[in-house]
């Protein structure tokens, strides 16, 4: 047993030195001019190729699992990157536009101040009603907010305070007004701006249809014509004289022996951002 385990282990060895030798002579040399190099060469070629496979595929794997990794993790920054700059873009977005309408109000008011004595309080909507067309603000009876006192945007007249609690107050828009306000004393008194004198008449209710305002109780031989500039006219001191309200786009007989005149109004009555409470000093 002794004997055939040393005879095992010669032949072992012998196996290794000549592997080695015929692998000295394959490496050592630029070619295979014997039979023994070229099978040994194909041999280990072919053995080589079995084991290269599986760890190439094995090493590409963990390649595209490492790469598929890092694009991940940039994909994961990018969204992030993206994300606040949309987010800033917004924000700068909105601050552009207001201070836009910041400095169109700081010109408004400063030009209504040569022009009358008016008060002028900026306030900025809360709420929208749209089944009441009411808007809410947040100005109330602690800053001196009443009801009846007129409201208007930078382009013109938007409508009147209603209802006022301690810090917030409801803005009944022009587009809310009907006959039945009108029968409660708050239509709206108007004249033409620069024929003052000439031209009267009143605002009784907003047309959903036409999306004008009406104006009626025109003389026959009023001044009034298209393209003139509606302004109210003080009378009844619910809204003070002078305030811009819109264009007269039709003029036309009405049911009775005085006109009817269509006005378009300046203001616009969506998205409102800021809005003006006017008082007037020397009702307080």
């Amino acid at each position: 047993m002794k004997l055939l385990g040393n005879k095992r282990l010669l032949i072992l060895m012998l196996g290794l030195i000549c592997f080695i030798a015929l692998m000295g002579l394959t490496f050592g040399q630029l070619g295979y001019k014997t039979w023994p190099e070229k099978f040994m060469k194909d041999t280990i070629s072919w053995t080589q190729g079995l084991i290269y496979k599986p760890v190439g595929f094995i090493a590409g794997v963990f390649e595209e699992v490492n790469r598929l990794r890092t694009l991940h993790e940039e994909n994961t920054v990018l969204r992030e990157t993206l994300s606040r700059y949309a987010r800033d873009t917004t924000r700068l977005n909105d601050l552009e536009l207001q201070n836009e309408r910041l400095q169109a109000a700081l010109g408004f008011t400063e030009r209504q101040k040569s022009m009358n004595k008016y008060n002028f309080r900026i306030a900025e909507v809360v709420t929208f009603q749209q089944a009441n067309k009411t808007i809410t603000i947040n100005l109330g009876e602690k800053d001196g907010i009443r009801p009846n006192m007129a409201v208007q945007s930078v382009e013109g007249l938007l409508g009147r305070v209603v209802a006022v609690s301690n810090f917030y107050s409801d803005v009944q828009l022009l587009t809310g007004i009907d006959d039945k306000a009108a029968s409660n004393s708050k239509a709206i008194t108007v004249t033409v701006k620069g024929k003052e004198n000439e031209s009267f008449g009143m605002i009784e209710h907003f047309d959903p249809d036409k999306q004008k305002l009406i104006m009626t109780k025109i003389e026959p031989n009023d001044k009034l014509q298209v393209g003139d500039t509606i302004i109210t006219h003080g009378a009844g001191l619910v809204f003070p004289r002078g305030i811009e309200i819109g264009k007269v786009v039709e003029r036309y007989e009405g049911e009775a022996v005085t006109h009817v005149a269509a006005i378009e109004p300046f203001a616009s009555f969506n998205h409102l951002r800021e809005v003006f409470v006017i008082e007037v000093p020397e009702l307080r």
